[in-house]
């Protein structure tokens, strides 16, 4: 199932989204939250009609970086001997069609397309074969990146914290198997990256059980999985769009900020 986060006429809701291509497509407003058991309303309205939302409301956002070898090679870093992990604040966070705004501190703007896990249910130090049991779905994120300040500051907290550097969406699906699709970036339609799953160092198994290790995540909570090679720049004005086999499209301009 195909779970969306929209607006129409001021109002916030979920939405099962059924139907297929993009003058097809409705939302099915879900009563109340969709983590655990939930009921569909019956009132369907068009996709059309409304405005995606980030597909969740993170409590944290944890980020894995350099989770595929040739990704990590073509930046001149090792393979990590453990999973490199950080946080990207909820503020950075947007939805499909949302403006990643260029910041200020940087000259060198670069797009990460990632898989991205969503958290359905409280957890801490999850066993291997209960991983499954607390995932909700799957979404696309873009890691959006200001290289310069990551390569200048031992830390990432600007480099990858800053407003509108997380766009997710377009929605999140429930009933997928993340192990092996394909996943890429174009910008203004050109591919960028193009990569799958299963090229992951660490699987989505070993990275809930080491992140849980350490901290509870929350119903809502992302990981970002990492990104395969291809990672370039970003200019002002262009259109970066990640697809990922199975979910969708999540497509961002990028513009000058302020």
């Amino acid at each position: 199932m195909r779970i969306a986060r929209f607006s129409i006429d001021g109002n916030v809701a979920f939405g099962a989204v059924e139907g297929e291509g993009p003058d097809g497509l409705v939302l099915d407003i879900i009563k109340g939250i969709p983590y655990g058991d939930f009921e569909l309303s019956g009132t369907k309205v068009p996709l059309s009609k409304v405005r995606l939302l980030p597909p969740v409301l993170p409590n944290k956002v944890v980020a894995i970086g350099r989770n595929y070898a040739e990704h990590a090679k073509e930046l001149g870093n090792e393979v990590p001997e453990v999973p490199v992990a950080f946080f990207k604040p909820t503020t950075s966070v947007i939805g499909p069609g949302d403006n990643i705004e260029y910041p200020s501190f940087s000259n060198e703007l670069h797009h990460e397309a990632e898989l991205a896990v969503v958290i359905g249910r409280m957890c801490r130090e999850v066993p291997r074969e209960r991983v499954k049991d607390v995932i909700f779905g799957y979404t696309c994120a873009n890691d959006v990146t200001a290289r310069d300040a990551q390569q200048r500051e031992k830390q990432w907290a600007r480099a990858k914290g800053f407003d509108t550097s997380c766009p997710l969406g377009p929605w999140v699906e429930t009933d997928l198997d993340p192990t092996d699709l394909t996943i890429q970036a174009t910008v203004n339609g050109e591919q960028r990256q193009l990569g799958r799953t299963a090229d992951m160092i660490r699987s989505i198994e070993d990275l809930v059980v080491h992140i849980t290790e350490a901290m509870t995540l929350l119903p809502g909570d992302v990981i970002l999985t990492g990104t395969p090679a291809g990672v370039g720049p970003l200019n002002v004005g262009d259109e970066v769009a990640v697809t990922i086999e199975g979910i969708g499209t999540l497509t961002n301009r990028v513009i000058k900020r302020g």
